[in-house]
């Protein structure tokens, strides 16, 4: 299978008096929310431009400091990944709350990175978790989106929902889409990335990659779950867990930063 890489070209920028790599958009890029559907899996994924945002959120300890991150462009996919999806890749659904179309939960920050490595096998194409920065940069369209990931406002399907009712909420997609046509980034459940925990963003990498450094036992989550309250569906909020725990409320999405023809 051939693989197109998706190049750009960088230039040296002025930031916050340090010397950073600004990535410059090519001009065969996709425009910002272009679609591909990989085939052997179904999974939809959608391009994330190249760009630069402002990571994190001031009053709150683990979001701060506030800084300047300028990442290349990627594809991310759409919904978080199915239990349908995470069926035909490992051959097993660990899931709490069955549902071909739900997405997946009670893996382990281990099983989603053996999914990944599994699905660039079988599809030829380089699969991995996002990056905490590619999250929260997708999540916000890239500074269109501040308090939550499809807007300012609660998400819609959230607020009237009785927390305290345990209820499960977590069918793929149900969400309104923020400016670059992701799903769910705001609620259903929480999503692993493949950072290592730090308790702040002092010396946190400014390129967009993960930062493999910290309480590497423990591992970054973002975007809330059905059952927890608004304050934790924040574009910037964190939380972290075991990389080898499962939790009901606990899944994934996917990126590639190439596709097959």
């Amino acid at each position: 299978m051939l693989l197109l890489l998706v190049g750009v070209n960088p230039v040296f920028a002025q930031k916050h008096d340090k010397l950073l790599i600004s990535p410059v958009r090519s001009g065969s890029e996709p425009a910002a929310g272009t679609s591909w559907n990989e085939p052997t899996t179904g999974l939809e994924f959608v391009w994330i431009p190249t760009g630069c945002f402002e990571m994190g959120a001031h009053n709150h300890e683990d979001e701060e400091p506030v800084h300047t991150v300028c990442l290349h462009g990627f594809w991310m996919g759409r919904y978080e990944v199915s239990q349908g999806q995470y069926q035909q890749v490992m051959s097993a659904n660990p899931s709490k709350y069955p549902g071909v179309s739900n997405s997946v939960e009670q893996v382990s920050w281990k099983d989603v990175t053996e999914f990944s490595e599994k699905m660039t096998i079988l599809t030829g194409n380089h699969i991995s978790l996002p990056s905490e920065a590619q999250w929260e940069y997708a999540c916000r369209a890239g500074g269109a989106h501040e308090k939550y990931c499809a807007g300012n406002a609660l998400p819609a399907r959230l607020s009237s929902l009785d927390v305290d009712s345990k209820k499960n909420n977590n069918l793929s997609g149900k969400s309104t889409a923020n400016d670059w046509g992701l799903f769910d980034m705001s609620s259903n459940v929480w999503e692993w990335v493949q950072d290592c925990y730090n308790g702040n963003y002092k010396g946190a990498p400014l390129d967009g990659s993960a930062w493999t450094q910290g309480n590497c036992e423990y591992r970054v989550l973002r975007g809330g779950s059905w059952m927890y309250l608004p304050t934790y569906l924040r574009s910037a909020n964190r939380l972290y867990g075991i990389d080898s725990s499962r939790y009901s409320i606990v899944g994934f999405r996917v990126i590639s930063m190439s596709r097959g023809n």
